[in-house]
């Protein structure tokens, strides 16, 4: 990785797209030590993490998550899901961050370096793109190791340095101390989150989430 000690850095997180690829490689990630890291690397200015919620009797399994991270470091971006039923009668929830984020992205340029993007969604190449001609570095972190590879080609090709995700594990990932430890990025066993072609439907059955300690 190549990070420089005066750089302004800022991190942009995809919560569900990182889930998802730390679930695919198999390890959990401890956000105390993932802000704790980039900020040994530059002087990091902002740490964003966007994640929708389901609004369901006032609580959403990510919430326990989502109240840790907001009172340790990070700036959190959140909106309720929408729900719908699709063509087959399957509840859905649609949840997409990208417009959030992107924003967040071009608004911050003028006072950063360097932006790391925590996602694998190839929507998010024409950012990088933008962003770049801005005279800003983008590092792309998430896995080609997985069976599907998370991240779309055409973002790796953008990115200035791809990091691999599994390359991070020793540095960002769970140990077995539960002591001061943060909230898991736990979401129900038995959500089941599916990308269409032309949209960010998430189909989910409910299930109480496991043990956040």
């Amino acid at each position: 990785m190549i990070f420089y000690p005066q750089e302004r850095i800022g991190l942009f997180i995809d919560g569900s797209n990182l889930y998802a690829a730390a679930r695919a490689l198999n390890f959990d990630i401890d956000y105390k030590r993932l802000l704790k890291y980039f900020a040994s690397e530059g002087r990091l200015i902002r740490a964003m993490y966007y994640t929708a919620l389901i609004d369901e009797a006032d609580y959403s399994p990510l919430r326990p998550l989502v109240d840790w991270l907001d009172y340790n470091g990070y700036t959190m971006v959140t909106k309720p899901v929408k729900e719908f039923t699709d063509a087959q009668g399957r509840r859905k929830i649609k949840g997409n961050m990208d417009i959030e984020l992107a924003i967040d992205v071009m608004e911050m340029a003028p006072a950063l370096d360097h932006i790391v993007l925590f996602s694998g969604d190839g929507d998010f190449r024409r950012l990088l793109e933008a962003v770049q001609r801005m005279g800003l570095r983008c590092s792309v972190v998430s896995t080609v190791k997985s069976q599907p590879p998370m991240v779309a080609d055409e973002l790796r090709r953008q990115a200035d340095n791809f990091i691999e995700l599994v390359d991070l594990q020793n540095l960002i990932g769970r140990s077995n101390d539960r002591t001061q430890r943060p909230p898991r990025d736990d979401q129900p066993s038995d959500i089941d989150e599916t990308d269409d072609d032309n949209d960010d439907d998430i189909t989910q059955n409910y299930k109480a989430p496991g043990d956040f300690a």
